[in-house]
């Protein structure tokens, strides 16, 4: 069976940016895994870090079972989030005990930090999942490196506002309604986003992106994607053939290296 895993910085990111796309290819029968780097304990207005962060591991597993999938946190530090040797080290044993095919991973060119630092573990750590010499914990290292794909970024942005282009995109149409099911669950965030980001609806935000993608792709909602194809990585389109009816390209996009 095909394992997907899907990895982000915090609770809430996933299901923001690829939860249509994993609802998709978990209904054709792979087998899905999410897991954040941190817990988002940092994400609270009036509780604190302990209880927050065990509210949103609790959320993030609510949304995970609407499609089946597993879920996993790491515990790494949020606001904490660094590409050193530690965290790649951990972030390297979390793809070597899921043991996937194909990796889903974050934007390095984002808004936030921890998306930019987790977007560099994570592309690291497909590396050195198969470097046997990289000791981790127990979980054997895997016999290849994953395919890997960044989601997209808050906003479609980098920080200086420039917008980034995608390499293809999923039709999420059939499975926005799960999509959006999945991020309501959780509802921890609801204070925290208006208190700094100024968001009075968060779900509205996400489905206001997934229809701008949409939009560009011809169809009513889409999740964007660019496969990392440096070297060694493999290159062949592997989530692309998976999503079959449902990908989407631009007449005029081409497929150039993610940075």
């Amino acid at each position: 069976m095909t394992t997907l895993l899907a990895v982000h910085a915090h609770p809430d990111d996933i299901e923001t940016l690829a939860a249509g796309t994993l609802a998709l290819l978990a209904k054709s029968g792979l087998r899905v895994v999410i897991a954040t780097l941190t817990a988002g304990e940092c994400g609270c207005v009036s509780d604190n870090p302990e209880r927050t962060a065990r509210t949103r591991r609790e959320e993030a597993s609510r949304a995970a079972a609407l499609i089946g999938a597993g879920y996993e946190c790491l515990g790494l530090p949020d606001l904490g989030l660094f590409n050193d040797d530690a965290s790649r080290r951990a972030v390297t044993e979390l793809l070597r005990r899921a043991r996937p095919d194909i990796v889903l991973g974050p934007s390095p060119e984002d808004y936030h930090p921890d998306h930019e630092a987790a977007g560099l573990l994570v592309r690291d750590a497909c590396f050195a999942a198969s470097v046997p010499g990289y000791r981790t914990g127990d979980a054997a290292p895997l016999t290849a490196i994953p395919h890997l794909y960044y989601v997209d970024a808050i906003g479609g942005r980098r920080r200086d506002g420039s917008a980034i282009a995608p390499d293809f995109a999923a039709d999420v149409s059939a499975t926005f309604a799960t999509k959006t099911a999945m991020l309501e669950c959780h509802q921890s965030q609801k204070d925290w986003l208006l208190r700094q980001h100024g968001m009075t609806d968060f779900t509205a935000a996400m489905a206001a992106q997934t229809r701008r993608r949409g939009r560009e792709f011809g169809v009513d909602y889409a999740e964007a994607y660019r496969q990392y194809r440096g070297t060694p990585y493999p290159r062949d389109p592997a989530l692309q053939t998976l999503l079959g009816d449902d990908l989407r390209r631009r007449a005029s996009a081409g497929a150039p290296p993610a940075p």
